[in-house]
This record gives C-alpha cells, structure tokens and sequence, in this order.
C-alpha cells in the first residue's frame, strides 16, 4: 500500500501556480479571485481564511465578500456583480446557504466565464458534453492525484459512491474522458460492496464517516476518499475506513491530507486560466 500525499500534490501545483501567476503579474495583470461567503459558519471562515492566504502566496488577490444575514436576492445581486467586474477572474459562493436557498440556483447567476468551481449548471452540461469548462474542483482533484500517481484510466473500471453534481456526477464524468468503464452508485444501488469491489480506481464521495470497509476493497484497487466528516473531537475523517482498508489498497488518500489541498490550488490554478483566457495573456 502506498499513501497519496495530497499535501505534496498540492505543493507541487502551488509552484506551477505561481509560475503562471508571475507571468501574469508581469504583463499587468493581477488574477483575482472573489469569495462570496453568505454564512458566519466558523469552518467555513477558516476555510476561506485558507485560501486567501495561499493565493497570496502564490501571487493571486483573493477578495472575501462577506454578506450578513443575506437572502436569495442579495446573494444573486452580489455574484452578478462580481460577474460584471472585469478585475475579477473567477468567483466561488461558500456553504452553508441559507435556509431554502440552493447553491444550483446561485451557481446560475456566476459567469460560466468565471465560473470556477463548475457551479453553473452550464458548466456541467458542457463537461458532459466534452467542451473545454471547469469542473468543480473537489472532483477535478480526484483525478488530479490519480494523474499525478500515474494511475492508467484507460480501460479500468471505476467506481463511484455518491451522485452529487458537486462530486459524483462531475468526477464519472471526468473519469469517462479517461477512458475509464465509469459506475456511478448511490443509496438505492444493490449490493453496494460487491458492486465495488469490481473497482480498479474506487472514489467514495457518499458524506457517511468510515462507510466504505474493507468488504467494499477489491485487494489492489487504487481509493481515493473524498469524504470530509467532523469528528466529535473536532478532527476529520473521511468516508472510508482507512485502517481496515489500507492494507488491502494498491493506494488510499488519506483524510486531512488527500484531496482538501489539492482542492484549493486546484480553484487557484482555476482563476489563473480565467485570468489568462480573459485577458489573452498565455503560458508561453
């Protein structure tokens, strides 16, 4: 078994960012990512906290737009003025929402031109349909550690648990570009394990801590846990079992440190493309 290091990816990508970043700088150009946070939810404040500082980091500028007590209107108004802000490159609505407000609504409002984090139901329909778009980047990060650990998806069976359009249906869809024999299950499938342990690549992303055991494991598969439940301790632990499943696994990512920080250089390296395609300033 061999441990995914998402903290490595991500440091990896957080140099190419900057590169790129640098570039853009130089010709005039500051990549601007604005954060619009509709919630006082402390772990999303730390969050967003995370991402403005590695954008400064790595040469972008992050503007956090904080709404209080806000309603579907103020939101919408606030993501179709930071669409029609051309010194904004790309534009992310934090959860939780409030109450009756759905992000699939919003995600309607963002600029598909600036539409990041794939929120727009547009941007779904064009990963569907093979066009050049931005998936969300929690499952764009799936198969960013699976490229970078050299997992061949071409012709592999792959499963995955959950059918979000956050995660599940975005990240099947990404796996089918790869070439890959793509399974999509959810809570009505039966005989979930056995159905998973058909898996080369196994990618959990149902919100249910330690669900998938090592029943679920075909000895060898390559698992990558996108779950991020909080613990009554305050810690994290994902969807899979890590300790039972582990040892059967060809490789695991492990929760923290797997997917999460691939996931935010991936919405930087996101806003940079936004930046370039915006202003025609390229990689050489």
């Amino acid at each position: 078994m061999r441990e995914i290091d998402g903290r490595a990816a991500a440091k990896a990508l957080r140099e190419e960012v900057g590169e790129a970043a640098g570039r853009l700088r130089e010709a005039g150009v500051v990549p601007t990512l604005a954060v619009v946070v509709p919630t006082d939810d402390e772990g999303t404040a730390w969050y967003v906290r995370s991402i403005a500082k590695t954008a400064d980091k790595v040469g972008l500028r992050c503007r956090i737009e904080r709404l209080e007590q806000p309603g579907r209107d103020d939101i919408v108004a606030k993501l179709q003025e930071l669409s029609a802000d051309p010194e904004v490159h790309g534009v992310i609505c934090q959860t939780p929402l409030p109450e009756g407000v759905q992000l699939a609504d919003l995600g309607g409002h963002i600029d598909p031109r600036k539409d990041i984090d794939g929120a727009n139901p547009q941007s779904l329909g064009r990963l569907a349909a093979g066009l050049r778009t931005w998936a969300p980047a929690t499952s764009a990060a799936v198969l960013e550690l699976l490229r970078r650990q050299g997992v061949a998806l071409n012709g592999a069976r792959a499963v995955v648990v959950g059918r979000s359009t956050v995660v599940g249906k975005p990240a099947a869809l990404l796996l089918l570009a790869e070439s890959a024999t793509v399974t999509v299950c959810h809570s009505r499938t039966k005989d979930l394990a056995a159905v998973c342990r058909e898996a080369d690549v196994l990618v959990a992303a149902v919100g249910r801590a330690r669900m998938i055991g090592a029943e679920f494991v075909r000895p060898g598969a390559v698992v990558i846990d996108v779950g991020t439940n909080p613990t009554p301790d305050g810690g994290l632990v994902g969807d899979v079992d890590y300790e039972t499943v582990a040892p059967l696994a060809g490789a695991i990512t492990p929760v923290p440190g797997g997917v999460g920080p691939v996931t935010t250089m991936l919405l930087l390296r996101n806003t940079v493309e936004a930046a370039e395609l915006a202003t025609a300033v390229g990689s050489p």
